[in-house]
């Protein structure tokens, strides 16, 4: 080649490549797993998880098998983490306990997240009287106390199943959620995509789900994610004042209840369900706190 001519793999390198582009998922996916404290949760999480969903396998006795000659026994070959006043092996408890937390916190986070998104997207897309009213009765919700209403269905029932604890912390936590979508609809509808997209006749219901709802899927994931931990948090709670699940159902929070007699003499019986649920809580703010941060790199603090 002559002198003097300066080809282009000359000026940016012969190894020069393309920058494939991302999309804002594998961002955020990248960003995720450069948190320690995430990946930690999800490892913790992952082991939990695991080993309540096997706790039918694994356990080494029923979850309300009970051993007479074995009542309050201490920690040994035959049951590990010793009995409780029943005679009934702890760490099978443990087991089937975290089972049914998990449960109850997942599904009613999700219960949360679907009544959430709906009243939130409506609220916020169609705005006028119809977000006038859907904001009133989010106030009136959130004025409402709810707790003494739990009180007066466990009283006029004589209890309540699991089904209802479910109902009642999904139905009743929905409220900022709403408010969080609302708002991001409120500014994603002015953009030129969504005004495009109305323009060609494109119908209110395929905007909100093509258009408007992936770009408020980080806010949704990072809630639902702190929705299960503070729902895991409030069935404990309410099992151990004895207005949660039916005592004859293994949870964290109905073995705290169950260990408050004998929490002097046993302390293993508060020790092991509360620390459950406190590693099971703090892996889900981990990861919760790495999505947010994930999704929003503009919120982290420097």
């Amino acid at each position: 080649m002559s002198a003097g001519v300066v080809t282009l793999d000359e000026v940016v390198g012969n190894d020069a490549g393309f920058v494939q582009a991302r999309t804002p998922t594998q961002l955020a996916w990248g960003r995720f797993k450069r948190s320690r404290l995430a990946i930690m949760g999800v490892a913790m999480l992952a082991v939990i998880i695991l080993l309540s969903v096997l706790a039918p396998w694994i356990a080494p006795h029923g979850q309300n098998e009970i051993d007479l000659f074995s009542i309050k026994a201490p920690p040994s070959r035959e049951h590990l983490l010793g009995t409780d006043s029943l005679g009934r092996d702890v760490l099978s408890r443990l087991l089937y306990g975290g089972r049914m937390s998990l449960a109850i916190g997942i599904a009613a986070a999700l219960i949360c997240t679907l009544v959430g998104i709906f009243f939130g997207a409506i609220a916020g897309y169609y705005g006028g009287w119809i977000d006038g009213a859907i904001m009133r009765f989010v106030d009136l919700m959130l004025a409402f106390p709810s707790i003494f209403l739990l009180l007066i269905i466990a009283a006029m029932f004589e209890g309540i199943s699991v089904w209802g604890v479910i109902l009642f912390l999904g139905l009743f936590s929905w409220m900022w959620l709403t408010r969080i979508i609302r708002g991001e609809f409120l500014s994603l509808k002015q953009r030129d995509f969504v005004e495009a997209a109305r323009s060609i006749g494109t119908p209110d219901g395929q905007i909100i789900r093509r258009h408007l709802l992936p770009n408020v899927i980080g806010a949704i994931v990072v809630t639902f994610t702190l929705d299960v931990a503070l729902f895991m948090l409030a069935e404990a709670g309410l099992s151990f004042l004895g207005f949660g699940v039916p005592p004859g159902i293994p949870t964290w929070g109905n073995m705290l209840n169950e260990s408050r007699t004998d929490y002097l003499s046993e302390p293993l019986l508060a020790v092991v369900p509360g620390l459950a649920l406190t590693l099971c809580v703090l892996a889900f703010n981990f990861v919760g706190d790495g999505l947010r941060d994930a999704f929003d790199p503009k919120g982290i603090r420097g």
